[in-house]
């Protein structure tokens, strides 16, 4: 056993009432309250590492965690649940230089951009680093500190990390987000692989992404791991909440229910589903969508209006689609309304022309709800089409008005659908996935040992 250093851009808690830290400080966010004073950050990373950390402890496999993450607004250092956050800030000039290299990387793996001068250094590269520098700067003092056993390095934004630790304790990284290099410049090629190689052992999220990485020359350990969820923090909700969330979205008895989780961002195709809806409608007038995600944190910290952005041109799809009306901005849920939201659908859609996995289709699958996935996802890997869930390609909106359609239109189809899911999802479960993280634990951080779950 021993102490686990993890690292990641987003952080697990967003400060919303920033009186509790007072002159002193709130150094316990236990003891504050959810969704009056904090909230969980939306997205996948810190949806998986949560539980997973909790786990990880109470089962005896680390003693301890310092998870530390970019949070301008909090204090540097608070506990929460048995886990220590350290937050990292930057001046706003370096977040917008950083945020500039972190937009690129992001539309570059997502095949929504191609530089014009194929070369992976440019000027704001030097902010992009300074953060990273941030990142291992605070990981080093707290090593000198608590002597940690090894780091565990999560996604795109921290990769240089790898070649900033110390050399002697294993260093673990998890990429998250789509893993496709076909599209990218010989240069990017060279400099990701030159990363990659600082580090023990890379985990990426599907079958798909581990072959790519072959592909590229990667010759280091490397193994896929499928997220995963707690499913025990998802409880049924009553049949009167359920009433009561259909009511505050204006949504009738006899409306069918089709819902979209993502944060407000083009890669996740929100407009193919309003477009599809225009067809959906003609068979089936009461359908109504539910758009639920707001703009993502990092974005908001930058001073960008990417989500602002999306939503608008939303609006504007939804009005010249005819389908305003069967639309709905239900913007951020808290944790219950979301579980909520989930069992009063009728069908789940992930559209997005790009995901690295898509945990929220496992989270419809704990529902028992038909699930309607973009072919680019990650997800895909475990969906066999007409079997579990159906496949449609995202940049044919009549291919998926069609399968909308087909669901809504068979109950006997729909029910399927969500029972193979539901036992589908049990590969994703954190059971699961911390056998297998527990595995390469043990395997490659010294002092941590493998405990069966």
């Amino acid at each position: 056993m021993g102490i686990l250093c993890v690292a990641s851009q987003t952080p697990l808690l967003q400060l919303i009432n920033p009186n509790v830290v007072g002159n002193v400080g709130v150094t316990d966010f236990s003891t504050l309250t959810e969704g009056v004073d904090y909230r969980f950050s939306p997205g996948g990373v810190s949806r998986m590492l949560y539980p997973l950390l909790k786990r990880m402890i109470q089962n005896g496999i680390v003693d301890g965690v310092e998870w530390i993450s970019l949070n301008p607004n909090a204090p540097s250092r608070v506990s929460f649940e048995g886990l220590y956050l350290n937050h990292v800030s930057l001046p706003s000039e370096k977040l917008k230089g950083y945020g500039a290299v972190k937009e690129g990387i992001w539309r570059l793996f997502h095949g929504l951009w191609k530089p014009e001068i194929p070369e992976f250094w440019c000027d704001e590269y030097i902010d992009y680093m300074f953060l990273n520098r941030r990142f291992s700067e605070l990981a080093y003092a707290l090593h000198r500190q608590l002597d940690f056993d090894g780091f565990y390095i999560h996604d795109f934004q921290l990769l240089p990390m790898g070649s900033m630790l110390p050399k002697a304790e294993p260093k673990i990284f998890r990429w998250h987000i789509p893993f496709r290099t076909h599209d990218l410049p010989r240069s990017w090629q060279q400099a990701l692989l030159k990363y990659l190689s600082y580090y023990d052992v890379v985990i990426v999220s599907s079958r798909t992404y581990l072959h790519e990485l072959r592909r590229l020359g990667y010759e280091g350990d490397a193994f896929h791991i499928y997220p995963y969820i707690d499913p025990s923090q998802y409880r049924q909700p009553t049949p009167r909440e359920i009433q009561d969330l259909r009511e505050h979205l204006g949504i009738s008895e006899g409306d069918k229910v089709l819902l979209t989780v993502a944060r407000l961002d083009p890669m996740k195709a929100q407009d193919k589903v309003i477009s599809a809806l225009k067809r959906v409608v003609t068979k089936i007038p009461n359908t109504k969508l539910v758009l639920v995600g707001d703009g993502s944190f990092s974005s908001s910290k930058l001073g960008l209006s990417k989500g602002e952005r999306w939503l608008q041109h939303l609006r504007e799809v939804a009005e010249s689609k005819g389908v305003k009306k069967n639309v709905i901005f239900a913007g951020y849920l808290p944790e219950k309304d979301l579980g909520t939201a989930y069992a009063m659908c009728d069908a789940f859609i992930l559209p997005s022309i790009r995901e690295g996995f898509g945990l929220v289709v496992v989270e419809a699958w704990l529902y028992k709800k038909p699930v309607i996935v973009s072919s680019y996802a990650g997800v895909a890997d475990l969906i066999e089409d007409g079997v579990n869930g159906l496949l449609f390609d995202p940049k044919n909106t009549n291919q998926l008005a069609f399968k909308i359609i087909r669901v809504l239109s068979d109950e006997d189809l729909a029910e399927k659908l969500g029972k193979e899911g539901f036992k589908t999802s049990t590969l994703c479960h954190i059971d699961e996935g911390i056998k297998k993280e527990a595995e390469i634990l043990s395997k490659y951080l010294g002092g941590v040992r493998y405990a069966t779950v």
